[in-house]
């Protein structure tokens, strides 16, 4: 990790995350990392061209296929510091599903209300850190 202009330590990408500099809750110093928001971009861009393929699907089955996407992707990006971000990206899926699911005829599917009921009927997995890298077990 070379440093910049400013003297602050630099970042660099590596298997998908963003490997930066922090402190910890006692103010130590600690590498941290998050997703590295290229992968993330792209992972949403994915999502987003899934969707559209999928979205005349029915929706249970749609809804159980995402969890299982979301699943793979909270597992492998679900680590310490990063919750920030695989939260953002649960967001952006959610939105996406609003978006499709609306465009699945000429008027409006869903109003606010009603989408906000089938996600309670069926819900999207949340995410979750599943790794604690500086867990000492």
């Amino acid at each position: 990790m070379g440093s910049n202009k400013d003297g602050k330590a630099g970042t660099f990408d590596f298997l998908g995350f963003t490997h930066y500099c922090g402190k910890s809750k006692r103010g130590r110093f600690r590498v941290k990392r998050k997703t590295s928001s290229k992968k993330q971009k792209a992972k949403i861009k994915e999502f987003k061209m899934w969707i559209k393929r999928h979205r005349n699907t029915k929706v249970k089955d749609l809804i159980d296929m995402i969890n299982v996407k979301l699943r793979g992707h909270y597992q492998y990006f679900g680590i310490t510091d990063n919750f920030k971000s695989i939260s953002k990206f649960y967001r952006s899926v959610v939105k996406l599903l609003w978006k499709w699911l609306n465009r699945r005829s000429q008027r409006k599917s869903y109003t606010r209300e009603s989408f906000k009921q089938l996600l309670e009927n069926y819900p999207i997995l949340k995410p979750k850190v599943y790794v604690n890298i500086y867990d000492k077990t």
